[in-house]
């Protein structure tokens, strides 16, 4: 279950994309920083790819935060725009938009309360707000300590209690949370829960989900390639959300120790599953301080280099400032005995120190944030960052520079004396291919593909306790049936958690009307039996549960709560609102696809036999694997619908047809799909039932393993 702030662990958008993998990125020229398409929609974020944002004000128009400061470090707020010279590769610009922004996250005397964000609606409606400071924390597990991970929650958690305001909104993401998953919150315990769940795994390469068993078997420089791409496309994917907030300043805490260049020869391994080999650690310890070694640290740190200024494009174009918090603090050494039975020497642990630092300086100096690094005031560094939030100058300008998609560089001065002023260094331009794309309205995703997408990209989950699924069918009366399904979420091999005890499940309308309130036992930990949930037959899923209820058509609220086992409080908490489909209109419809798994003939067999069979809730599957999906079609009076199923690749490419056929059981409808003929990767499925009163339209995402 992903916290309502995503603290979640899933595999999600592929590295170097949105989000993150092994590295799914869209081979896309991305806008200029600060710069923007015309006044077009906004095209689909889609996991797995970076999405463009839309900014107002033209492809040339470019914005720039400024903090103006005087000489004792405080934030000087009555400068006039008359007082600023703006410079573009050093010609003087004619500023055309000047604004003092001055926020403190409270409400204003006689406002009501801040509004609970319960909901996607809720969280747009409040960041638009300018009496709203934004911040997100993005925990690079793959970067950081466990030791240091355990340090660095006490002044996060002191941040969070002492220096958030009422307005602000709060997000938590880790590298492979997907961006789809992440949301907003005022709930600061919410919070300060996701960061005492901050474990690091840096040089730990157990893999914890599907996409790290894909490549387990690396070689350690090959895995800590992959994690530095992971981070960054986390980093691209964070801004981006950022930046669909609003255009205003955006501060995104990132918890690191900063990017892996290169391993010492000790620690270099041709199979990272594979423990370290004390003897061939002091064999290839023996080059470690050669020149070869140095010439290859130039050449890992130049590689990281390059690849970051995707992320400063991203940030800059989203008006995002990233703010490193090295957990480390006053760092002396980079390795310790528990990282190899081979030391470093000072001088390969001093160059691969300072390399991680210097990667953690150049985000924060490049998208004008600070770097708050080789320093043991980790909280004193926080309170600046949230003093930046609340006092800067937006100005804007119409640059002349040519569509060539170079760096061009920003100089921001104040003529009165004694006040400095603070802003990003520059933006890439916009390239002529560019320009094209903005002038031309990006193809329009469907929304039934997107949110199988979602649902794909957030199913592998690794700090959650359980895993839901949730179905609707036609019920009596008018209203409609709605199916819960969950089950407890696999522990990761050397993870720690408190054992869950039980789970609460709350329906109610958007009224507040109460429409199911049951609590359920989770199976293999104590508790005090279940209320309207039944268990499941065998191969629904290890200790799987269901609960059914009607509702009428609308917006549902759902709210499912993990306790702990002998009293020990909430464990996790997810809010999330469903949209219930009115399946009586004459209009044809479909209900929710439900989706069986077997492996041989005779579970394909009872199966198709049994109409109580349980829909499994993940959507990985083996190459072994067949699957049953069951679904019902509904259509005003005599009319009988033309049912189609196409079995496609992700990008929505037809490979087939499937045979629907009248269900035997559970289902009007049903279909196979045999998957032992296809390779590794994710699909689709999409049903199509047209008839005289309409069309509908439902698709499933699946991924296919070896």
């Amino acid at each position: 279950m992903a916290l309502a702030v995503a603290s979640t662990h899933p595999a999600a958008q592929q590295a170097g994309g949105g989000r993150q993998g092994g590295d799914g990125q869209p081979a896309q020229q991305p806008q200029p920083a600060g710069q923007a398409p015309t006044d077009q929609p906004a095209a689909p974020v889609i996991p797995g790819q970076d999405a463009q944002p839309v900014f107002r004000g033209g492809i040339n128009f470019v914005r720039v935060d400024v903090i103006a400061t005087d000489g004792k470090g405080q934030h000087v707020t009555d400068l006039k725009q008359e007082d600023f010279e703006v410079l573009e590769d050093n010609q003087l610009q004619s500023v055309e938009q000047f604004r003092l922004i001055k926020v403190d996250g409270n409400p204003k005397p006689g406002d009501p309360p801040p509004r609970v964000i319960r909901n996607r609606e809720d969280e747009e409606s409040e960041a638009a707000r300018d009496d709203v400071r934004i911040f997100a924390i993005l925990l690079d597990d793959y970067h950081v300590r466990r030791s240091n991970s355990i340090s660095i929650r006490e002044p996060l958690t002191r941040f969070i209690q002492t220096q958030l305001r009422p307005n602000d909104m709060v997000a938590v993401m880790y590298p492979l949370t997907p961006v789809t998953d992440l949301s907003f919150t005022r709930d600061h315990a919410k919070i300060i829960g996701a960061i005492n769940a901050f474990e690091g795994r840096k040089y730990d390469y157990r893999p914890m989900n599907q996409l790290e068993e894909n490549y387990v078997r690396y070689p350690t420089e090959t895995v800590e390639r992959i994690r530095n791409e992971v981070v960054m496309g986390a980093l691209r994917g964070l801004s981006v959300r950022l930046g669909s907030l609003r255009e205003g300043r955006k501060s995104l805490i990132f918890v690191s120790e900063g990017f892996t260049a290169i391993l010492p020869p000790q620690m270099r391994r041709a199979d990272a599953s594979q423990p370290e080999n004390p003897i061939q650690s002091r064999i290839q310890a023996g080059g470690q301080d050669s020149s070869m070694e140095e010439t290859a640290a130039w050449f890992g740190q130049s590689d990281v280099n390059n690849r970051m200024r995707d992320v400063y494009q991203m940030a800059n174009r989203n008006n995002t400032s990233v703010y490193s918090l090295d957990p480390r603090g006053l760092a002396v050494f980079e390795f310790g005995l528990d990282d190899s039975a081979v030391t470093p020497t000072f001088a390969t642990d001093r160059r691969v120190l300072q390399m991680t630092q210097d990667t953690l300086r150049s985000l924060s100096e490049e998208t004008d944030g600070r770097a708050i690094v080789n320093r043991n005031t980790l909280y004193e560094g926080l309170a600046q960052m949230v003093r930046d939030s609340s006092f800067y100058y937006l100005i804007g300008y119409s640059s002349k520079a040519p569509t060539d998609g170079k760096f061009h560089e920003i100089k921001v001065r104040i003529k009165r004396r004694g006040v400095e002023a603070r802003a990003r260094r520059g933006y890439w331009s916009a390239t002529p291919r560019d320009v094209q794309r903005a002038s031309t309205p990006a193809k329009e995703v469907a929304k039934p593909v997107l949110n199988a997408l979602a649902v794909l990209s957030g199913s592998i989950q690794s700090r959650s306790y359980v895993r839901t699924w949730v179905g609707t069918e036609k019920g009596a009366g008018g209203k409609t049936k709605v199916t819960l399904v969950w089950e407890p979420s696999p522990v990761p091999a050397g993870a720690r958690r408190d054992p869950p005890g039980a789970l609460g499940v709350l329906a109610a309308t958007e009224s507040g009307s109460l429409i199911y309130r049951g609590r359920s036992a989770l199976p293999g930990t104590p508790g005090t039996g279940s209320t309207g949930t039944a268990p499941l037959p065998p191969g629904a899923g290890a200790g799987a549960q269901r609960v059914t209820f009607e509702a009428p058509p609308g917006k549902l609220e759902l709210r499912l709560t993990v306790e702990g086992a002998n009293g020990a409080g909430t464990l996790d908490r997810e809010d999330k609102t469903i949209e219930v489909p009115d399946l009586t209109a004459p209009q044809v419809a479909i209900s929710t696809p439900r989706v069986f798994r077997g492996r041989t003939a005779r579970d394909i067999q009872a199966l198709t036999a049994d109409g109580n069979a349980t829909p499994v809730i993940a959507r990985e599957f083996s190459r072994a694997e067949r699957l049953i999906v069951r679904f019902d079609v509904y259509a005003a009076g005599s009319d009988a619908p033309k049912l189609t199923a196409t079995f496609m690749n992700r990008g929505g490419d037809k490979i087939s047809d499937l045979a629907v056929a009248p269900a035997a059981a559970g289902g009007t409808h049903a279909f196979e799909v045999g998957l032992n003929t296809v390779p590794a990767g994710e699909y689709l499925i999409q049903i199509d039932a047209t008839g005289a009163s309409g069309k509908a339209s439902e698709v499933l995402a699946i991924r296919v393993g070896t």
